[in-house]
């Protein structure tokens, strides 16, 4: 990611939404039930590597002594240097993570009082819930908490670690991060927290922090430490607290790598970050591109992300697509054609009502007249030597907008956040009109030959559908009868949401798409993998649509739960996808939400395809999931993340994650909190 001057968001997970970045449009995150209870015996068998293959970190922060030096005795504290802190933090980043069956339940949380989280995990035995002697990290904690600048690599703030108020004489105590109440299998703002507990916790402040606040705050973490070995009977002295003996200068002239955000607040883009890059992913992936002559679809351009979607395109006419739009009325068009006459003029701003804002069946007829003006308006400055034409002149004489001529063709943008959400109504409704095309073919025709992902409300269909007729009856195009067009059966099940295309040969989606066969052979989708959901096709469905056998394939007793692994079946999926790939189609791959199960398959194959890491495969696929935010549960996640190690080791490349499993989990709850309820 290049250097960005834009200071970053506020990011904390122990603030309001206040302090949380700002959400994209119209994301949400579906609920996912958890499915059944494990039950002892019917369990899924356990994930590979096997039990017995066990796996423990090392660090060489371990013992103290060996490399730093002793600051104080009572609480104990080290000071380390910022040579030391790049090795330790390069070596930890080398070691194999422990398998899944050595950390879970335990990273799950599990609070002796939760009595449902303890019942579906542990019911069976009480050992799990003992701290696990394999896993072992390093947390840097940031003196005042302020992450907005000086940021190191994968730096937390104290509050996020520390009882009550850090700063405080009576700190000294961790929080306790098993939630007390409730159940979840996706307890990823917790995880900072957890493995803070089995770690060698690194202090540090900016150069305009006062030494004194620091050793402060690095005799209560050790206190702390002491207090928590005492509790849960771990050996005195396994974990430590540091002092970075160093100024933070030193670190950023010496050991770049390692500097998040720059003293100024600008992202060095020497740490990949999740919040960012999911932007730039959306941004690649619903850039500007062409669905009609001169006339494009993309997201609003943002010189921030340096992901500009008009850069190049010399956009004359700006149509954004906001909540806060009214149709403009025909006046208001005439007024802006003939500003156009001038040629020096300046690009044109105009706004339209969002998808889903045009609601059937309270809908007005004058939404429904301005949906079409503003369609035949841009229709006729992008295409004015058509318009235009002699012949024609004298049609057009007796109307008030026609009788501006516009000289050259002008281009024009339609536009709004994320590039594909609130601009849908009037980006179909446009290709309708503009290409003589009923609405079925409208969808399939902008996301196959056009290439542009996009998601339509409900609404937006009826709409659409109720107004065909005249759409068609008024598109330069159209040249049939209107009142006789066949829909296909698929369109009246469709909820407004396509699949979602990950790689041109991979779909996500959910269980409705996979029961809506007619759906997908129109999108080229011939293949399904089913990962823990069945089928309920109509009987004869598959033999009617020529469908043989080994286009499907079920991956059974893989429940959303926690528990059940699916890493054994990573070979087979990608194996089946990869078939798919081969013979020049597409594999859908759903669970019941598609958000969760499914969206771990295709997290897997996107590692396995681009060679991605384990971070940016999950923006790689969050950003093109549109407006459901894929949820892949703690255990999946982990699994993904040693996933990232085998393909590594296949590739013969010396195993180095990019991130922790902790900062992974923070900025993945920090992401998702925008939207949570």
């Amino acid at each position: 990611m290049p250097r960005s001057s834009t200071p970053p968001p506020h990011l904390t997970l122990n603030t309001s939404s206040r302090g949380t970045p700002a959400a994209i449009p119209n994301k949400h995150i579906p609920i996912c039930s958890p499915g059944p209870a494990p039950f002892r015996g019917l369990e899924t068998p356990p994930a590979s590597p096997p039990k017995d293959s066990l796996i423990e970190t090392s660090s060489i922060t371990y013992p103290p002594s060996t490399h730093c030096s002793l600051y104080s005795e009572d609480p104990p504290v080290w000071m380390i240097s910022a040579q030391r802190l790049a090795q330790a933090l390069e070596h930890i980043s080398t070691q194999p993570l422990p398998n899944p069956e050595q950390v879970f339940p335990w990273l799950h949380g599990l609070h002796a009082e939760n009595q449902i989280q303890l019942a579906f995990f542990v019911s069976r035995r009480k050992s799990v819930r003992k701290v696990p002697k394999c896993i072992r990290g390093i947390t840097i904690v940031k003196t005042g908490g302020d992450l907005s600048v000086s940021k190191l690599k994968g730096a937390i703030a104290p509050d996020e670690l520390l009882q009550g108020r850090c700063m405080s004489e009576d700190a000294g105590a961790f929080i306790e991060p098993d939630p007390k109440d409730g159940f979840s299998v996706r307890n990823f703002q917790i995880q900072a927290c957890k493995m803070a507990l089995v770690s060698d916790i690194i202090v540090y402040g900016d150069d305009k922090t006062n030494p004194g606040a620091t050793i402060e705050l690095a005799k209560k973490i050790s206190r702390a430490q002491r207090a928590y070995e005492t509790k849960n009977g771990i050996q005195r002295g396994l974990f430590n607290t540091f002092m970075l003996g160093d100024h933070f200068c030193v670190v950023e002239q010496k050991y770049p790598e390692l500097v998040a955000v720059d003293p100024e607040g600008c992202m060095t883009g020497k740490v990949m970050d999740f919040f960012y890059w999911e932007r730039l992913e959306m941004c690649e992936m619903s850039k500007a591109s062409e669905i009609s002559n001169n006339v494009y679809l993309g997201p609003t351009p943002d010189d921030a992300l340096e992901c500009s979607s008009s850069q190049g395109l010399a956009i004359d006419v700006n149509i954004e697509a906001s909540d806060l739009a009214h149709v403009p009325d025909p006046r208001s068009l005439k007024n802006l054609k003939i500003s156009l006459k001038d040629s020096k003029h300046a690009p044109l701003h105009i706004e339209f009502p969002s998808s889903g804002s045009i609601m059937p069946p309270t809908w007005s007829h004058a939404e429904a007249d301005g949906l079409m003006e503003v369609c035949k308006w841009i229709y006729e400055i992008a295409n004015p030597q058509e318009v235009n034409k002699p012949e024609e002149q004298a049609v057009n004489d007796g109307d008030d907008i026609e009788m501006v001529d516009i000289a050259r063709p002008q281009k024009v943008l339609i536009h709004c956040t994320d590039g594909y959400t609130e601009s849908s109504l009037l980006g179909l409704a446009y290709f309708m009109y503009a290409e003589g095309l009923p609405v079925h073919d409208a969808w399939v025709q902008l996301h196959r030959e056009k290439g542009r992902n996009f998601f339509a409300y409900p609404t937006d269909v009826a709409l659409l559908t109720a107004i065909q007729p005249r759409i068609l009856q008024e598109s330069p195009r159209w040249k049939e009868d209107v009142f006789h067009i066949s829909e296909p059966q698929w369109l009246s099940r469709i909820d407004g949401s396509l699949p979602s295309r990950i790689l041109p040969y991979m779909y996500l989606g959910n269980l409705g798409h996979a029961n809506n066969p007619e759906l997908l052979k129109e999108l080229g989708i011939t293949r399904i993998l089913s990962v823990g959901e069945s089928l309920s096709w109509p009987e004869g469905t598959k033999k009617r649509l020529n469908w043989p056998s080994e286009n499907f394939l079920f991956i059974d007793r893989v429940q959303d739960n926690g528990v059940d692994p699916l890493w054994d079946e990573f070979d087979r999926c990608l194996r089946f996808i990869e078939r798919g790939k081969l013979d020049g189609t597409a594999t859908l791959v759903h669970c019941r939400v598609g958000v969760s199960r499914s969206a771990t398959i295709c997290i897997a194959e996107v590692m396995n395809e681009l060679g991605l890491s384990f971070p940016r495969a999950y923006c790689f696929v969050r950003a093109r999931r549109l407006n459901v935010i894929i949820q892949p549960h703690l255990r999946f996640t982990y699994e993904l993340l040693k996933w990232e190690e085998f393909q590594r080791e296949k590739r013969n490349e010396p195993l180095r994650r990019e991130l922790e499993w902790a900062t992974i989990a923070r900025e993945i709850a920090l992401m998702n909190k925008p939207y949570s309820r």
